[in-house]
């Protein structure tokens, strides 16, 4: 019995306190109207001893200059231009208390030093946040302005501090402030070690500039502290280098893998690859489009709709090139690459045609927005999600081709045409199918590029040496030659540009290509089997 009324007791007071708690705040918000400097500085010191987060918005108006005194009552008000008058609120709840003349109301005036013990109180008030993520941002803001009137705010902080991550941020804040200040040396050093630990740009900056003032041994601990930053930064500028390989990497697998599938193995030299591609990337621009006109509340979902899309989009008609030009020239790659080519130039006319010259907008999903922090790498979700799409895409491909029916007639085909044939194998039927394939992965690869790349009739044109380069050096054929080709040629080109830029480093790995293939001319992995037909 006993415990249950302390229960209900505790219950009442938890809710009763916030309530008690504001109306104590009242006083003290009408003494910032009393009409003195000193009254109003009297006011702002015991609305910054609350600690109560509903003195924020009050201070923020006396700061911009909208806080006033209501001449009827003295009651302090937030007054807003409204017509010719004032529109009323009350500075801690923010209801509406009606409209007022201009001569109805006063301004409370401040000067420079009110000004400054606002900011100050406003840093004090937002570190003591009961949001432990507004408490991280005040801490970065006061790590940025290194303002020395947050100096005792922090400290007051630091001591409830219970968060790690936040009283992290505070601390990094406070050897910023003493590092920029006249603190004492034993002080500014042990400053030099907290922001030796953060060790990323901002702290570096900080760190030279204390290399160059104060004595010798602040100055010798802050060299030494630089080299030690430089260097994480160094290895950290490598593995973001090595990210953005990857990501490269993976942007070539998706516009390489279908390549891999029509030239690799049916050894048609497909110079509309590219404008395969492009189609998917329209396919989606006009599926978000039909989202924005008919289910604006679902665009997140478009891209999803638009996978399939573009996949059956670009397979029909890479089908259709197949069946109406492709099937006269097998054996003769070289008139293959002539007609692929004039189909590719027709192709880019038709969407310019339909579509206009100009880049068209597609959107990039909420969960494909946006970007996070690893160590010292920065991973946007676009670039992840692409990532994550093309090992997919390459992961369901290589199961297709190796464990259904489709792909066996494929590997049936390939090693031996005649063969096939005499086992019953519709051996047209499979090339078109196989080139429908192509077509339709590359489809797939025009809505990963949409989200990073411009839509435009020329957007495959971009990609299409760069996948015949993977396709060959990772060995005709072979798919898990394509995967190592791309990720390969993506974190050398990304590891070259920062030292020979991007044309440059293109061209030098052109160069490598064309030597490799001089010594292994069936690419890193060639594709092995019994072919009968010469």
């Amino acid at each position: 019995m006993h415990r249950a009324f302390c229960w209900l007791l505790a219950a009442f007071l938890a809710l009763a306190a916030p309530a008690a708690f504001a109306a104590d705040l009242a006083p003290l918000v009408r003494g910032l109207g009393a009409g003195s400097y000193a009254d109003t500085e009297k006011a702002l010191a015991g609305l910054a001893e609350t600690g109560d987060p509903a003195v924020v918005p009050v201070l923020e108006s006396l700061q911009a200059g909208d806080l006033h005194v209501r001449k009827a009552d003295g009651a302090v008000v937030v007054a807003k231009r409204a017509g010719n008058g004032y529109a009323l609120t009350d500075p801690l709840t923010g209801a509406a208390l009606g409209e007022a003349d201009r001569n109805a109301v006063e301004k409370i005036r401040i000067n420079n030093a009110l000004r400054r013990t606002i900011s100050a109180t406003l840093g004090a008030l937002t570190l003591m946040s009961p949001d432990a993520n507004t408490r991280r941002q005040a801490a970065e803001a006061v790590f940025k302005s290194r303002d020395a009137s947050a100096l005792d705010a922090l400290n007051t902080a630091l001591a409830k501090e219970s968060d790690e991550r936040v009283r992290r941020a505070m601390t990094q804040a406070r050897a910023s402030v003493l590092l920029a200040g006249d603190a004492p040396d034993a002080d500014r050093i042990a400053a030099v070690e907290v922001l030796r630990e953060r060790g990323d740009q901002d702290a570096l900056a900080l760190l030279n500039g204390a290399a160059n003032t104060g004595s010798d041994a602040v100055k010798d601990a802050a060299t030494k502290a630089i080299a030690s930053v430089e260097q994480r930064l160094a290895l950290w500028g490598a593995a973001q280098n090595l990210w953005y390989g990857l990501s490269l990497g993976s942007v070539l697998l998706l516009a390489a893998i279908g390549l891999a599938v029509t030239f690799g193995v049916m050894g048609v030299i497909n110079m509309a690859h590219g404008e395969m591609v492009m189609i998917g990337a329209y396919a989606t621009f006009l599926v978000q489009e039909a989202f924005r006109q008919w289910a604006p509340g679902l665009f997140d979902f478009s891209i999803l709709v638009a996978l399939p899309v573009a996949f059956l989009v670009s397979g029909a008609v890479g089908v259709a090139i197949e069946r109406s030009v492709i099937r006269w020239l097998y054996g003769r790659p070289l008139e293959t690459l002539l007609a692929t080519w004039g189909l590719s130039l027709a192709l880019q006319q038709a969407v310019r045609s339909i579509f206009g010259p100009t880049n068209r907008e597609v959107g990039a999903p909420s969960w494909m927005s946006g970007a996070f922090e690893l160590g010292g790498l920065t991973i946007t979700y676009g670039r992840l999600w692409i990532v994550v799409f093309a090992f997919l895409v390459f992961g369901a491909l290589l199961v297709a081709l190796r464990k259904t029916w489709f792909g066996l007639s494929i590997r049936a085909v390939t090693q031996n045409r005649s063969m096939a044939n005499a086992m019953g194998i519709r051996t047209a039927r499979v090339d078109a199918l196989t080139f429908g394939l192509g077509s339709g992965i590359a489809g797939l690869a025009g809505v990963a590029l949409s989200q990073i790349d411009n839509v435009s009739p020329n957007l495959g044109q971009g990609y299409i040496i760069d996948s015949f380069m993977v396709v060959v050096f990772g060995g005709v054929g072979n798919l898990w030659g394509t995967l190592v080709g791309a990720l390969a040629l993506g974190g050398v080109n990304k590891f070259l540009e920062p030292y020979a830029g991007a044309v440059l480093g293109k061209i030098l790995v052109l160069i490598f290509i064309i030597l490799f293939i001089q010594r292994r001319p069936r690419g890193l992995f060639a594709l092995k089997g019994r072919a009968v037909e010469a």
